[in-house]
């Protein structure tokens, strides 16, 4: 499956603003540097998620985004078709109907499209912290 450099940060700065234990708004320069993404590119990708219904954003020295639903209720699968639109089709160029595999690259893409409309940014966020926090780096000598 490829997805567009957009559509990553976009799946990113939702994460982010997901993992957040507070429901106070995240700055962009916060979520920028901790996920890695272009500030100036960043703006314009949650500008975009505001108008999609994903984030609320609030002016100000105390101001900034935060989600606009619980994460419970926002899937990857609905950020992809809203980030990509109806151009984002999660197929390659190769697959033709005269295709032996056709039907294969048919399954395979509707068991990935199922997988991503059931996984919700909670979920992402809580099993994220689990992996991390097994890793807990032992300073004892």
């Amino acid at each position: 499956m490829n997805t567009s450099v957009k559509s990553d940060y976009a799946l990113h700065a939702l994460f982010d603003l997901a993992a957040q234990r507070s429901s106070e708004p995240v700055k962009i320069a916060e979520i920028a540097r901790r996920q890695n993404i272009p500030q100036k590119f960043l703006e314009l990708i949650l500008a975009n998620l505001k108008q999609g219904g994903f984030v609320e954003s609030r002016r100000g020295a105390e101001g900034g985004y935060r989600l606009s639903r619980p994460a419970s209720q926002i899937t990857v699968g609905e950020v992809l078709k809203y980030v990509e639109g109806k151009n984002g089709e999660r197929s390659h160029n190769r697959r033709t109907a005269e295709s032996p595999f056709a039907v294969l690259w048919k399954q395979v893409d509707d068991k990935a499209a199922e997988l991503l409309d059931k996984t919700n940014f909670e979920t992402l966020a809580r099993e994220w912290g689990e992996r991390q926090s097994r890793f807990v780096p032992n300073w004892e000598i």
